[in-house]
């Protein structure tokens, strides 16, 4: 056995463990990009190092072997920086858009790409809880949003955005009119109440979320019906009082009591009778507008213009994910950071691969509403041009976590390049950090001609032998190396494996 010191931690080990596997047996997380557990490391990503013994170098804990009275150091600034440094310039050569154009410019930071995919092929009831994760009141917002989330499809580079707006309409019409229209799945009651005074986007999508987190949820507004500026200020015409009605109805069958005709002018009057308060009618200037409501639990929200209500409900979720933190004796959580990675421009053969899979036909511009056929056929129009590893990419969760920026170090970006298989498999060589993975994998299930590493220098990459097709290179073990892609290099383009 072989006992060392990790971070002024002992353990000891079976010969033969690596650093890595000491680190895991104390619970100490070391950042992996290259390695998997049973294969031989491939030490090319360089985000595992540590120092032994205080010696000069850094050396990968991956393939470095404990030695009896082995001293580790694993968490200095010096380790870290060079951690941040080693992502930053795999980041530096990373051709691919981790986050959807369209989904980055959405207010509310909705999840387009996947709400495309499952309308795509008739997925209805997957579509409207993937829209609902991020808009609670999607009928009414897709009758007056001003669609700026179009404004970054990158279809419409090719010839018309895809009609977000509309599908999203769609999607939360055929929810309304269902039988038994979507519910989230709510946590326990919490035991905790929450007062929110005003009634329009903000405060609605405020409680829906809360109420989700299992706190009770009480809505003072001063006028005789909810909606806010979203049943006074817009024309009837355009958003008729049924469908915003049924939205408001949805939010009280999940437990929200509404008190109206009731001005509320001093939100600390309310604090004796609820653990928290949130101001959403306006009077703030800003998204959580109390500078101290760690001390008093009252916060504030502003509210946007009409035209922009879908930032108001974008603001009023992140007030009600604010709300729950403070509620647990959480620190207020920051900011969601949009962490992405951005293709960029694409060239008229870049747009051709993307439009290998996608419908080619004209933008679907109904009068009023889509049919089923036209929702799945324009829904096909959508180029995929997120990352289907987005919540799975290890060199995103990294980079994250040790604040690696992608435009640390500039130079000549590889082009973008896409192939994918009869049976849905997608390899984008700009996001291959050639870890090798997939090549032990299929050379250790015996695949005729698997993958290799192919040029040389930094224009190494990972590709069939010979020039052949990918299909023809993984026949058995595509999912595998799906599985162990640290990055969105290969994945599946469909929304599972088939």
């Amino acid at each position: 056995m072989q006992t060392i010191i990790i971070d002024n931690q002992t353990v000891t080990v079976q010969p033969g463990a690596t650093i890595l596997d000491a680190a895991e047996r104390l619970g100490i997380r070391i950042p992996t990009l290259c390695h998997l557990q049973g294969k031989a490391p491939c030490t090319s990503c360089f985000v595992c190092v540590v120092k032994v013994n205080g010696g000069a170098r850094l050396v990968p804990s991956c393939a470095t072997v404990v030695t009896d009275g082995m001293v580790v150091e694993s968490e200095t600034d010096e380790i870290l920086r060079a951690r941040r440094t080693a992502l930053e310039l795999l980041l530096s050569d990373h051709r691919g858009d981790c986050e959807g154009p369209c989904r980055l410019v959405c207010p509310a930071h909705m999840d387009i790409p996947t709400m495309l995919r499952q309308i795509a092929v008739g997925e209805l009831r997957a579509a409207i809880a993937t829209v609902k994760a991020h808009i609670p009141l999607p009928a009414s917002l897709g009758r007056i949003c001003p669609e700026l989330c179009e404004r970054g499809c990158r279809r419409g580079e090719h010839d018309a955005p895809v009609s977000i707006c509309k599908l999203k309409r769609y999607v939360a019409d055929v929810d309304l009119a269902s039988s038994t229209p979507y519910r989230p799945l709510c946590a326990p009651p919490s035991g905790k109440r929450v007062a929110i005074v005003g009634s329009g986007p903000t405060g609605l999508s405020a409680a829906y979320y809360l109420l989700t987190f299992g706190h009770a949820v009480t809505i003072y507004d001063a006028h005789d019906a909810p909606g806010g500026r979203l049943r006074t200020d817009v024309d009837p015409a355009m958003l008729p009082a049924a469908v915003l009605d049924a939205e408001i109805d949805l939010i009280r069958a999940l437990g929200a009591e509404f008190r109206l005709n009731t001005r509320i002018d001093d939100p600390a009057t309310l604090r004796n009778e609820y653990d928290a308060v949130l101001m959403a009618t306006g009077e703030g200037n800003g998204r959580i507008e109390n500078p101290r409501p760690q001390e008093t639990g009252i916060f504030a929200c502003r509210v946007p213009h009409l035209r922009h209500a879908v930032r108001s409900v974008g603001d009023g979720r992140q007030a009600a994910l604010a709300i729950h933190a403070w509620l647990q004796g959480l620190l207020l959580p920051e900011p969601e950071r949009l962490f992405s990675t951005h293709l960029g421009h694409i060239t008229p053969d870049g747009m051709a691969l993307m439009l290998r899979h996608a419908s080619e036909e004209a933008r679907i511009e109904p009068a009023d509403g889509f049919s089923d056929d036209d929702a799945v056929a324009e829904a096909r129009r959508c180029l995929h041009c997120d990352c289907r590893k987005l919540d799975e990419c290890r060199l995103r969760a990294w980079s994250i976590a040790y604040d690696a920026r992608s435009t640390a170090y500039r130079g000549e970006r590889r082009a973008f390049a896409q192939e994918a298989t009869p049976e849905g498999l997608l390899y984008e060589s700009g996001k291959c950090i050639s870890c090798g993975l997939c090549v032990q994998i299929a050379e250790g299930a015996r695949e005729e001609l698997g993958l290799a590493f192919v040029g040389r220098g930094f224009a190494v990459r990972v590709a069939v032998p010979f020039n052949e097709e990918l299909a023809t290179g993984l026949r058995t073990v595509a999912g595998e190396c799906v599985t162990a892609c640290p990055t969105g290099a290969l994945a599946w383009k469909g929304l599972s494996e088939p």
